[in-house]
Parts: C-alpha cells; structure tokens; sequence
C-alpha cells in the first residue's frame, strides 16, 4: 500500500495519506447546527486513519432548504459547534474541511414555503418544481453568503472549505446547459458565477485555508455538462489560481442520482475517467471517487494515474478504521461496504440519520461478567450476534443446521448483480473466526444441547409461505429456484408481494438462463422498493434488454394444474377485472413466517433467551445484524 499511504501537500496542509471521508448527507444536524452524533460520527473516521475529511454541505443561504436536517452555515449560531467538532477530528491529526453549498433548483420550498432560486426557470426532475431565475441583487447576495458561510468554518477551526459545484447545486446549474438559459452575462459565459464564489471564499478565508472545488464530470443528462465541458470548466477554476485540489463526481442528483452513490450493479471504477481527464489538465491534486471498497481498489487507482487522492465514503461508513486497518496490513479485517445503499442512502432518503448494514452503530453497556453464549443460527443476525459477544469477552458457540454460513445471503448473492452481497456473511464469518466463536456447521441446536448455556440468542430465520392461492406444484417459492432445489423452464410467471431485490433477482436469472419472464406485483410498479436504494433505473434497464414484462398492480386470484402447464388468473385490483396467463411455472415472493420452534421449546428455560432477525419478525438484513449487535451488547 505504498501510494496510498504517501503524504500529499494540499494547500498548506500535508496530508497524511490519500484516503479521504468525502462529504455526504448524514441527517444529523439538529435545528440546522451540528450535533454531538457529528462529533462522534467525524472523529470516529479520522482515529480510524482517514487523510482528509470533508464534511457535509453547509447550506450558504436561507432560501436553501432541500431538506429537514441541514447546517444552516450561515447562520452565526454555528460557530461554537464548528468548533466542538474541528477538535474532536484534529486531536487525532487529521484536518477537517467543511462543503458549502446552495442547491438551487435541485431543492423543494417545502420547507422554506418560498420559490426556488436557479439561473432560470427550469424545474428539476425531481422535485418537480419551477423555481424563480435570480436576478443580479439575488446573485450578488448569494456570492455574499458562501463568503460568509466561509468564514465561519474558518472561525470554528476548519482548515478550509470545498465549494458543491457537482451533481446537486446552484453553482452547477449555472454551469449547465440544460439549467442556464440566460442571455446575460451569467448565461454567455456560465462558470462567471463560480468564478465569483471562487473569489469571494478565498477573499474571506485568506490565503492559509485551504479551498476546494467538486465538479462534475458528465452528468448523463441531454444538455448537461459533458466530460469536455467539466475539463473545460476545471481548467478555468485552475487558472484563477485560488483553488487547492478539485474533487469530481458523476451524474445528477437527481436524474442520474444511480451514478453517484452506486449500488453493486454498477461496476467499481466506472467514474475514474473523470478525474483522470481532470487531472491531465490542471496543476492541483484531483480526488477520485465511484464505489471504492477495498484498500486494493483505490491503490491501483493511484497506480496507474486515475486520480491524486481517493474519496472513499461508503467505505468508511462501514468501517470507520477502513485506513488505518490497510495501513497496518489488516486489510482482510475489515468490514466491507456491500454497496447495497440500504441503511445509508435509503434512511437519509427515509428523513433519518445515516445507518449501515455491516456497521450497526449502538451505545455499548458494561459488560458484568463472562458468559457461556448459544447462538443458533449462522445467518446475519446470529453471526453479528456471536461476533460481538465475543469480542466483549464471552465464550461463544454458534450452531447452524446447514454446512454452510450464511443463512439466505449466499442465496440472495447467487444472482450476478447481486454477487458482492455474499460479503456480508463471508466478512462477518472471519470475524467469527478471528473473535475465537466455536462454530458447529451441520448442528441443528435442541433445547437438550443448549441446556449448560447461560444465554441463547435465537437467530434461526424465517420459513417459506405457501400461497392459498397455489394450486399446483408447479408453483415455487423463490428460495427453491434461487437454491437450485427446483429449475423452472419455459414461461415463468413471477408473483411479487415484497417490492425488493428477490423478485427482481430470480426474473434477471431466469431470464439469463432462457425463460420468458413476467413479474407480476400488486404494488404500483415492479421493485418499488428498489427506488431507494438506487438501483431501479437500472433494474428496468436490465429488464428490457432481457424481455421481462412488468405488470403492476395485480393479485393473484388462482393458479392450477391445466392440460400440463399452470393457469393462473391475475385480479385487477383497482378496478377488479381479471386476466389469465397461462404458464410452465409460478415463482411466489410472498412474505415468510419466523421459525420460532426453538423459542417455543425453550420458553422457561432457566436462561435468558433471545430473539433477532427474521425469527423474531421477518424483515431485511440490517435489522438482523442491529438486533444481534444489540443483544450481544446487552449480554
């Protein structure tokens, strides 16, 4: 990890590695400051080793408010927080940039009950809303407040400042065709604006700090900033000469949203051409970004010229020592971004504060004395559970019923694009190992086997559901397909009542495998629930290129035996007409029902015993792996 690990000179900082927290949303700022879960959330990654952090955006004026939980940098109230929080991260010797930022039209006046403020009236995709195009006074006062906002980070002990000129701001729409349709001055030449801000910052902040500028690559947008037009734009923003490092994004965030917090369907590496472009042309260090996992990935990043720096987000959210466990040669300990976006993008998105699937973050109790620990179950849930218990000092013996770890992860990740999801237990399994948790594959745990135990924590998953509506044999749950336990053939009709990855996965994999597939799903459109996680673009992407019809809205009202194939008959359900399909076989993705057997047999056993994950409620990964890290803390 040699280029990784090199110090680089930022400014008048020296850096010292190239591993950079780059900003994000967190959803932590209370009434518009920052808050103690920001002060543990930055000083958690910069003791973990990380060279530079960039916090969130700091929104420079009040007619910003894209969302509930922002910093209002403006506001003089900040700097004391600021200060809280710059010394939290420098005491571990790590300087701390703050992002400022004005979303302009990519926002919603729902909570300003003002207009949006853009170069021109042109409504975002999104948010679906025309905003008011700024005069000159309205420029002029927004210049004013980054300048403001600037100086404030600075007075709170920022070691500078990075300007959101990227995939969701005010300045990018000024730079954008598709968003700037003036015919002042501010329209003829479109990075006038980002000049000023540019200059006005630096005027503020002096020449120590340190400023940054993040900028947009190709946004994958018709008449928006092309690759050509970002270099171009970088070159200029160089050629002032006030500006320190660039960093670089791809996408919009709101059209190509996908393309800038990337879900495991997209391939690593797929945004290193921006900064390498970017870098070919200006004399400042470039930051590189797009879903660098693995100290491995961002080492030969650097290597082969990609980029001066590497962003490494999603990463560092999974595992706050991600840099400093590369350092000491510790890569294989650490916990692996599944890039599933579930608990990150997905809660922000919910309005709530940033999670993680592979990282649940609780408050940890005193641990009273050793225990001997069951665990039954090798799924996500129950390996969480061992692994902190046993890293807490208990002795821990974990029992699974199959030969294999994992519970239904390595079936979820049988499917290519789901692949990297099988990290989730494979990491977790050489924490077990490392946490020295005795693990008995192919054990199925009775209550006379755990009967010397002090403490059992149930994680013994959830069981299929057969439908009343399935009528023949020819209908399959999709642990059967996905398992191998049953191939489908022909035409296979798929009947989703989750809205999530498992409907999605079995259709891409038949239809792979030669099957005509359709889905058929109650809910408003296929994969609803992909949308959150950002991976529905792409989904139905995958879909039209395989011929996989989606049906909305329907029920199934039947489905059996009929001359050798099934016939099924598919309800309407707002308007209750009926449609009939008549098929080789059905695939059900209905909701399951937890195994609790054991919970049963155990009631009165004179130990505690607890329940986590699906056994308990049938729900998705990260609320097992909570659960189990809960339990085990509470042990």
């Amino acid at each position: 990890m040699t280029s990784l690990f090199t110090p680089l000179r930022l400014g008048r900082l020296t850096l010292r590695n190239r591993v950079v927290f780059s900003a994000h949303l967190t959803n932590f700022a209370e009434d518009g400051l920052p808050s103690a879960r920001h002060v543990e959330y930055y000083r958690e990654r910069a003791a973990g080793g990380a060279g530079l952090v960039i916090t969130e955006e700091h929104t420079v004026h009040p007619s910003d408010q894209p969302y509930e939980k922002m910093i209002r940098g403006y506001d003089p109230a900040v700097v004391p927080r600021y200060r809280a929080l710059t010394a939290a991260v420098h005491a571990h010797g790590t300087p701390i940039l703050a992002q400022l930022n004005h979303n302009g039209g990519q926002a919603s006046g729902m909570y300003t009950r003002r207009p949006v403020l853009a170069p021109s009236p042109v409504p975002d995709a999104l948010f679906r809303e025309v905003p008011l195009a700024l005069d000159t006074a309205g420029i002029t006062e927004i210049v004013a407040g980054y300048a403001t906002t600037a100086r404030h980070c600075v007075d709170g002990g920022f070691d500078g400042v990075e300007l959101q000129a990227s995939h969701s701001s005010l300045i990018r729409g000024f730079l954008s065709r598709a968003t700037n349709r003036r015919t002042d001055d501010y329209g003829v030449d479109r990075s006038r604006f980002l000049r000023e801000v540019i200059a006005a910052v630096r005027a503020a902040i002096g020449p120590d700090a340190v400023l940054g500028v993040r900028l947009g690559g190709d946004e994958m947008i018709d008449d928006g900033v092309t690759l050509d037009e970002g270099v171009a734009t970088a070159r200029t923003v160089d050629a002032t000469g006030a500006v320190d490092y660039l960093n670089t994004s791809i996408g919009l965030a709101t059209e190509t949203l996908f393309l800038i917090q990337a879900s495991m369907r997209v391939p690593p590496r797929y945004a290193l051409h921006v900064p390498a472009a970017m870098r070919a042309a200006v004399s400042v260090p470039v930051i590189g970004v797009g879903r660098f996992k693995h100290p491995a990935q961002a080492e030969k990043a650097l290597d082969a010229g990609y980029a001066d720096l590497i962003g490494v987000v999603r990463g560092q959210i999974a595992d706050p020592s991600f840099a400093a466990k590369a350092a000491a040669g510790r890569a294989d300990e650490i916990r692996t971004c599944l890039s599933c976006n579930q608990e990150c993008v997905g809660r922000v998105g919910f309005n709530r504060w940033i999670g993680c699937v592979v990282n649940p973050v609780v408050l940890a109790s005193p641990m009273r004395r050793s225990l001997r620990v069951a665990v039954v179950g090798g799924g996500p849930g129950g390996l969480r559970a061992a692994v902190t218990a046993a890293e807490r000092g208990h002795r821990v013996t974990l029992y699974e019923r199959s030969a294999q770890l994992g519970g239904q992860v390595p079936l979820a990740a049988r499917v290519p694009s789901r692949a990297e999801f099988a990290e989730l237990t494979r990491s977790l399994a050489l924490a077990a190992a490392r946490a020295g948790v005795s693990v008995r594959a192919g054990v199925t745990a009775t209550p006379a086997l755990l009967a010397g135990s002090e403490a059992v924590v149930l994680a013994t998953g959830a069981r299929p559901v057969r439908p009343s509506w399935a009528r023949s044999s020819r209908v399959v749950d999709v642990r059967q397909v996905l398992s191998g336990r049953v191939e489908p053939y022909g035409d296979v009709l798929v009947h989703d009542e989750l809205g999530f990855h498992q409907a999605t996965s079995v259709a891409e994999l038949l239809a792979d495998r030669g099957c005509t597939v359709e889905i058929a799903t109650p809910g408003m459109i296929v994969g609803q629930d992909l949308g959150v996680t950002l991976d529905l673009e792409l989904w139905t992407i995958a879909a039209e290129a395989r011929g996989i019809r989606q049906t909305p809205d329907v029920t199934v009202a039947t489905a059996e035996d009929s001359a050798g194939r099934v016939r099924v008959v598919l309800a309407h359900h707002p308007t209750g007409t009926q449609a009939v399909r008549t098929v080789d076989w059905v695939v059900s993705v209905v909701h399951p029902e937890p195994e609790d057997a054991l919970w049963h047999a155990l009631r009165g056993a004179p130990f505690p015993v607890h329940r986590v994950g699906d056994c308990l409620a049938p729900r998705r990964a990260d609320a097992a792996v909570l659960e189990g890290e809960r339990v085990a803390m509470s042990l």
